[in-house]
């Protein structure tokens, strides 16, 4: 069975996001190219203060060999930091540090957010810029244009049998020459602190790292959109247990809705001494925070 004639094991559904263009806005280039970067989305001195917040969310580990433990993304999802009040329930924090000598740079993990069981726009996600990201500096990398090829690839590069309903996709180095053949090349997204970087989940991407040259210690927080009317009951109620818990979820807003492991562990499986299962600052809970979190409805 050819790879264009094999039937999908499941039900190919299709996005109700509606983004075609003629806005004359950032939609019209996330349409376009699949990332947008909507520049100022926050004043540059209150993003600045977000980023000092961070810093001082535990100054005494301020030594790689005190850093609290990151996933294997260098995100910081544990210590109930996702809830800080300089954050609230976003997807996660990400701080990296720049020229690490002992740390050689991560090599490139393209990938999407979104199975091939989905067609068309279904979650948009997001960087909350808090320091400068230049071209020497660690920033979003994609591929332009990717999201509209995303279609093409799964049709005719992979075979349906293979296709996996998780909303995630990594693509190795010999798929990598078929976005090439399109004429698709990456590109490192250039952002300044209060600037909101915004790709669809089907745009292939993944973290640049900074060169030698950089000495920004980039500070971002990871967003994801989607319309509330999406949410099925049964994620909303997910998403109630998980804020109640001061956890983190996934990149998608509306879907995927679980609950992340809450324990920090250490590299030897340990649970870290300095766990903490909530922020160190709580959010005001007003009701524009508790619509957000799918507390109560719009």
């Amino acid at each position: 069975m050819s790879k264009t004639q094999a039937t999908p094991v499941g039900t190919i559904t299709h996005g109700l996001l509606r983004v075609t263009g003629g806005y004359g806005d950032f939609r019209d280039e996330l349409h376009a190219n699949g990332y947008a970067v909507i520049k100022g989305a926050i004043p540059r001195e209150r993003a600045i203060q977000y980023q000092q917040s961070a810093f001082d969310w535990d100054p005494s580990t301020w030594k790689a060999e005190n850093l609290p433990v990151q996933s294997k993304l260098n995100t910081f999802d544990n210590y109930g930091v996702i809830h800080e009040k300089f954050i609230f329930f976003r997807f996660a924090q990400y701080i990296t540090f720049p020229n690490h000598a002992d740390k050689p740079p991560r090599a490139p993990w393209p990938h999407i957010d979104q199975s091939p069981f989905k067609r068309g726009m279904h979650c948009i996600q997001g960087i909350i810029n808090l320091s400068h990201a230049g071209p020497e500096d660690g920033s979003l990398m994609c591929l332009p244009r990717s999201s509209t090829y995303n279609d093409e690839f799964f049709d005719t590069q992979t075979d349906p049998l293979t296709w996996e309903k998780k909303d995630w996709r990594r693509f190795s180095e010999q798929e990598m020459n078929w976005w090439a053949s399109k004429g698709l090349k990456p590109l490192k997204v250039q952002a300044e602190p209060g600037d909101l970087i915004l790709w669809d989940s089907r745009t292939v991407h993944w973290g640049g790292e900074p060169t030698e040259k950089s000495d920004v210690i980039r500070t971002v927080i990871y967003a994801s959109y989607s319309p509330a009317r999406l949410a099925t009951k049964e994620a909303l109620e997910e998403k109630a247990r998980v804020f109640d818990v001061y956890g983190a979820t996934t990149h998608w807003a509306h879907d995927n809705i679980f609950l992340r492991p809450q324990v920090a562990r250490l590299p030897d499986g340990k649970i870290d001494p300095r766990n903490r299962d909530e922020p160190v600052e709580k959010p005001e809970m007003k009701d524009r925070l508790k619509k957000l979190a799918g507390l109560i409805p719009y």
